[in-house]
């Protein structure tokens, strides 16, 4: 059996008594240096520290263990903690948690925010523009002391620089401290002695969050973009999952990767685009969105090389040869793939792979009231054929 131990900046003083009796009957505890250094004389066993990477030690904790292994973790370790990875691994049945007080629930105490209402942010693997929202209240657990001064310019450079930002070090701890600033002003002066233990409570100002499908405007594009009637037909034919994996192919301006970003946590994309230009825009409107969208422009080229994603976007190059091909090779069982075309060349290319693989073919027409002298009048958009195929 693991046991994992939530342990907070106070200490020993601060675990309740169940966790004290684990961590006293201990013969062997696992942690990283930090926490061990918080365990007292009253635990006489064995402490090993997590190498890096941390994973592989992981997968054999149990190997050879005579009886229990215990392992100290950061607060409640079931909150972006090592907690959830044992679970992972080894299942609910073979893993007991001993949770201490989060860090995010400290935080909220701190300033004031009811914990329902916030959003938890983890900057411990990921990038600090995955943390930029167009609104509402997180708490951003760092990776280090850097992490607050890197958001804080993240958050000035994408038009939030009014975003009312708290660093609260050593949560809980006889060093406790609290800062605040909004993202401009930490940006511009940034202290040069926050603790690598830190996490970033955030208002973000100004507050323009939208939950539907986003206007054209709301992206940088040189015009090769999926209008909004169609991304929102394009979106729902996708049909994204919690934590699924996208690949965007002929991205244009990344609208697409990005409104399946935004579907839902853990939402991630990989948009190929072979223009340059087209790739800066993509890349720039990742970060204005917080999107984990990786920019790529190797398609099909790097396919093999590259995890297999959930669902598949083709919205440019599909009379490339191999290219569609490619693509439905390397989709998972059950996977997804919405191909767009609006030329007759491209359509050929859908009608063929219609014929070979079923699935759903439809045509998408739509107008645009404009002015017409003093009256208005219809535009007609561009029709739009879109392929729709779930791999067996």
């Amino acid at each position: 059996m693991i046991i994992v131990v939530g342990i907070g900046a106070d200490g020993m003083s601060g675990l309740a008594q169940a966790s004290r009796a684990e961590l006293a009957k201990a013969t062997v505890v696992y942690g990283s240096r930090r926490q061990l250094d918080l365990l007292d004389g009253s635990v006489t066993a064995a402490r090993r520290t997590w190498p890096t990477p941390m994973l592989p030690a992981l997968r054999t904790l149990l190997d050879g263990a005579d009886g229990d292994v215990h392992v100290v973790a950061s607060g409640d370790p079931l909150c972006h903690g090592v907690g959830s990875s044992l679970i992972r691994l080894y299942g609910a049945q073979d893993v007991v948690v001993l949770p201490h007080v989060s860090s995010v629930t400290l935080a909220c105490a701190r300033v004031g925010w009811a914990v329902q209402d916030t959003e938890i942010i983890s900057l411990v693997t990921n990038e600090p523009h995955t943390a930029v929202r167009r609104g509402g209240q997180a708490v951003v657990m760092s990776r280090d002391a850097t992490s607050p001064a890197a958001l804080a310019r993240m958050l000035a450079d994408t038009g939030r620089g009014d975003s009312e930002i708290t660093v609260l070090e050593q949560l809980g701890g006889p060093a406790e401290r609290r800062r605040s600033a909004t993202a401009r002003e930490w940006a511009a002066r940034p202290p040069g002695d926050v603790d690598h233990l830190n996490v970033i409570a955030v208002r973000y100002l100004p507050d323009e969050r939208r939950f539907a499908i986003l206007p054209d405007d709301a992206f940088a594009n040189d015009g090769q973009i999926t209008k909004q009637p169609v991304r929102a037909l394009t979106l729902a034919a996708l049909a994204p999952r919690p934590g699924e994996l996208l690949w965007d192919v002929g991205a244009g301006s990344g609208s697409i990767a990005i409104e399946w970003c935004r579907s839902g946590p853990g939402c991630r994309a990989l948009a190929f685009e072979r223009q340059e230009g087209r790739r800066k825009r993509i890349a720039e409107n990742a970060v204005a969105f917080g999107a984990h969208v990786e920019v790529r422009f190797d398609a099909p080229e790097a396919f093999d090389l590259l995890p297999s994603p959930h669902a598949i976007f083709v919205g440019g190059g599909l009379t490339q040869p191999g290219l569609l091909e490619a693509c439905y090779d390397k989709l998972t069982v059950g996977g997804r793939l919405v191909a767009n075309t609006v030329t007759v060349e491209s359509e050929a290319v859908v009608a063929e792979w219609y014929s070979r693989y079923g699935g759903e073919l439809r045509r998408f027409e739509y107008q645009q009231g404009e002015p017409l002298g003093g009256f208005t009048g219809w535009r007609p958009a561009m029709p739009v054929t879109q392929w729709t195929v779930t791999k067996r």
